[in-house]
Parts: structure tokens; C-alpha cells; sequence
């Protein structure tokens, strides 16, 4: 067992049945040649036909290869190469979901193995939740948590839904292939890590106002994850290979504090949605898709920004007749919310983060216009309806009669 999943584990062992279930993983291997362990674990497990969920560029940076090493030692591997849509991208929606679906009956596959980044591993566990067999995930770069996420965003219709599926079995995030990611998926990895500092504080606020679960465990792993990436800026900014495995090493431990609490809360607030929001114009406009934590890291600065100016109003806006609101409830626990706030860097300390590691720090540099960024402010709550962020309080708050 490596040593993140015995850690985790321990930290696992005195919580709940669920909880302990969620992280009981078979492997994780995050080392120089992990791709050549994939075969005898599949064997270990009796597993002999398998799909192999890739796009173009994955299969050139690590399915081909992994198509040979199963050919090898006589498991029959199935690659699907996603089609990209229209604009060009490979996206998480139906017809992606149909064509790794059709595969997976065809060949009659005992598991799929996603080889790629977050949406290739997006579309492999919806599938692999609804054929009922296992995945197993293979990251080719260190450019979102959701390698072992159990919640899959898929969009039905151009809107961004998070649909329950199925969290990895295992898996192998090869040094040799990681360390040669493309600066950009590696700026992305750091982006979506550093959302976490909003993310973090937009579930103890939901907690504290709007009485959702929280579990401090996966909080406290969440956050030394992302302080790891902090710490560690400079050596991600130069790809050094002790940088790029704190990254990926930190992402996969986002993902699986996410299983031990059982839902994105620790890892996805109000940056989050105002990224899905942007990606569902992007796609309504038929405009080619940005990176997701590119996006979620710049969102992180803008709500930090907007987080930190509604605290230094304090709490007179909140006042309310109605001591049963969520509102009189925010006046009330003040003093803690706005302890737990500073726990966001302010904006300008998260984009000269984003400037270190060589990534996009405004929406100017992303090719955001700022009439999207200002309505994804106004509206983004909207993407995840059942989730009470301090973006959703402003924002009712604001049209409030």
C-alpha cells in the first residue's frame, strides 16, 4: 500500500463505516514506470477484457503504450479515442457517454481504464458506474483533483450536471509520463488546487449558515494538500519531478478527501461554479473550451476578492426580523465566519501565486471578457442550486425585496 493511501486509511479508521469504505482503494502508485504495474494488478484481479477510454493525444502519451503492455500478457484491450465536439474539444456530455458506453457492451468489458486528464476520467466512471464494473485511472497530467472523484460532471444539454458515479479501484500516475505534462496542464493542477483556499472556507460557511455536513478530517487533508503545492510553487514553476509529484500527489489526495466526505464540498465552492458557468457559455457560443482549474484558479482571485470586501462591511447588511433565516443566522456567527475568511489569501496574493508558476492570473489573459465574469458573479450560484456558498447569500441577499 502506498504511503498517501496508508495515511489516508488512518485517518479514515476512526470515522464511519461509509467513510472507511469510500477510500478502500486497492492502489495508488504515483512512481517512475507505474504504467507497467497496471497489467499484473488487472491480473491480480481476473480482469481480461478492458476498455481503455483515451483521446488523440492521451493515447500518443500513454494508451498506446498500455494497449501493449496488456496485449502482451493476453488481456484484450478495447480503445475508445473520444471524438472531439464540433468546437474541437473532448467534452463530458451524452455523445461522449454513448460512444465509450456502445464500446464497453460490445467487447463486454470487465473494467475501464481512463487514461487522460479530468474529463476523459469524467466520462469513464459515469460509464463504468452504469455498466457496473470497476475503472481504473491512469493520469497522463497533474491538471485536476477529480482522478478519484465519485461525483461526475457531465453535461446533459449544454447544462453542467454533477451525477453520482464511481470512484477508482485504483491508480497509476506514472513520474515518467507526468513529469513530461505540457506547462499548461501543470498551471491548470495549480490553479484548481489553489481554489481550494475559497472552497474551503465556502463549506464551513454552508455549514455554519445553511446547517450542510462537514467533516473536519477531509477539511484538514484538503488543506495540507493545498498548502503542500503552495510550499512547493517554485519547484512546479520549473517542472522539477519532486514538484510535479507534490502536484499530483496533492490532487489525488483532494479527490480522496472528497471520497471520505462523500460529496466536492472540500474541494469545489463558488471558484468552481463561476468556471462550470464559463465553460457552459463557452459551449453555448460555440467557442473553443479553456483549461477547468486554469479557470478555477483566476475564479479563486475574483472570489476572494468579493469575499473579503463583503466581510470588511461587516454584518449590518444581514440584520433581519426574521431571527429564523439564514440571514439572521450569518449575523449571528459573524466573528466566526469572518475568522474562517481569513483563511483566503487576498486577490492579489493568488494571482502573484498563478504569475510564479507561470499561469493565466486575469481573465484578460484567459480571453475572458469581463461582462462574463461580472454575470457569472451575479448567476453562478445558480450552477449548483443545492450548495449554500457565500456567493449564493450575496447574491439572494442582493434581490432580496
Amino acid at each position: 500500500m502506498s504511503e498517501l493511501l496508508a495515511k489516508i486509511k488512518r485517518k479514515a479508521a476512526v470515522l464511519d463505516h461509509r467513510s472507511r469504505q469510500a477510500v478502500d482503494l486497492d492502489k495508488i502508485m504515483i512512481e517512475a514506470g507505474a504504467l507497467k504495474e497496471i497489467a499484473p494488478y488487472l491480473e491480480e484481479k481476473a480482469l481480461r477484457t478492458i476498455a481503455i477510454a483515451v483521446d488523440a493525444l492521451t493515447y500518443e502519451a500513454a494508451g498506446h503504450a498500455l494497449e501493449t503492455l496488456l496485449s502482451r500478457v493476453g488481456i484484450r484491450p478495447n480503445v475508445t479515442i473520444i471524438k472531439p465536439s464540433s468546437a474541437g474539444d473532448v467534452v463530458a456530455d451524452e455523445a461522449s457517454i454513448v460512444q465509450l458506453l456502445l464500446d464497453i457492451q460490445r467487447v463486454k468489458a470487465e473494467a475501464v481504464v481512463a487514461v487522460g486528464g479530468g474529463t476523459i476520467h469524467d466520462i469513464a466512471r459515469y460509464c463504468a458506474f452504469t455498466s457496473r464494473i470497476p475503472f481504473v485511472s491512469v493520469p497522463t497530467a497533474p491538471s485536476v483533483d477529480g482522478f478519484n472523484s465519485k461525483g461526475a460532471p457531465i453535461l446533459v444539454r449544454g447544462e453542467k450536471l454533477t451525477i453520482p458515479a464511481i470512484g477508482p479501484s485504483a491508480i497509476f500516475a506514472d513520474m515518467d509520463i507526468l513529469s513530461g505534462s505540457p506547462p499548461a496542464l501543470i498551471v491548470a493542477g495549480f490553479g484548481d488546487m489553489l481554489g481550494k483556499f475559497t472552497s474551503l472556507f465556502d463549506w464551513k460557511f454552508g455549514a455554519i449558515v445553511a446547517d450542510e455536513p462537514y467533516l473536519q478530517t477531509a477539511a484538514d487533508i484538503t488543506r495540507e494538500a493545498l498548502m503542500s503545492c503552495v510550499n512547493e510553487a517554485d519547484s512546479i514553476a520549473l517542472g522539477r519531478e519532486e514538484g510535479i509529484h507534490t502536484l499530483i500527489t496533492a490532487l489525488i489526495e483532494s479527490g480522496l478527501a472528497m471520497l471520505l466526505f462523500g460529496q466536492s464540498h472540500p474541494a469545489s465552492g463558488a471558484e468552481h461554479h463561476l468556471s462550470h458557468y464559463i465553460e457552459m457559455e463557452f459551449l453555448r457560443l460555440g467557442r473553443r473550451q479553456l483549461l477547468h482549474g486554469a479557470k478555477v484558479g483566476v475564479a479563486s482571485a475574483h472570489i476572494s476578492k468579493l469575499y473579503h470586501r463583503i466581510i470588511s462591511e461587516g454584518p449590518e447588511r444581514w440584520n433581519t426580523d426574521d431571527k429564523n433565516s439564514k440571514d439572521a443566522r450569518m449575523a449571528s456567527n459573524w466573528v466566526e465566519i469572518a475568522r474562517h475568511s481569513q483563511q483566503i489569501p487576498d486577490e492579489l496574493t493568488l494571482r502573484d501565486l498563478l504569475r510564479q508558476v507561470g499561469g493565466p492570473a486575469t481573465i484578460e489573459q484567459l480571453s475572458v471578457e469581463q461582462e462574463l465574469i461580472e454575470r457569472s458573479l451575479k448567476e453562478a450560484h445558480h450552477v449548483r442550486p443545492d450548495r449554500y456558498t457565500l456567493l449564493r447569500a450575496f447574491n439572494e441577499r442582493e434581490i432580496a425585496p
